[in-house]
């Protein structure tokens, strides 16, 4: 009744690498793919499933943690160009408000004891993960 352990890593490490296709996971599905593949190989020496389950895990990562390494690390770019944005919050000292920076909603802080008022230019001078640091245009004009 059950189903030959072979076949199934068979089938599991083909659909596993066909998903990367159409599902991109940064070669983790397809690395587990191969990894399931290489325990279909090892299944036909080594009979038992619980083994073969914990080798395909430690393989899984094993695999995954080499091809991050060997990735070229793909950050996103703020455009050097657009430099000026409009606070659709108010931002006071220490806190957080938004900003429309490049036609997106981004959250911000003010760089220094600044409060901005909403609908108010700023420039951004800095980019903290997904936090915009930004002084007031009026204060660098004048």
């Amino acid at each position: 009744m059950f189903a030959n352990p072979t076949l199934v890593w068979l089938l599991a490490g083909a659909v596993l690498c066909l998903m990367e296709l159409f599902l991109p996971t940064a070669f983790v599905e397809f690395m587990m793919g191969v990894s399931a593949l290489v325990v279909a190989a090892i299944s036909l020496i080594l009979p038992n499933v619980p083994i073969q389950i914990a080798l395909w895990m430690i393989l899984s990562v094993a695999s995954i943690m080499v091809v991050r390494r060997l990735l070229p690390n793909r950050r996103v770019a703020i455009l050097e160009e657009a430099t000026e944005a409009e606070t659709l919050t108010e931002i006071l000292p220490g806190q957080t408000g938004r900003v429309i920076y490049d036609g997106i909603s981004w959250r911000a802080r003010s760089e220094g004891e600044y409060a901005i008022a909403p609908r108010q230019k700023v420039l951004v001078v800095n980019r903290e993960g997904n936090t915009l640091v930004v002084v007031p245009e009026k204060l660098i004009n004048s």
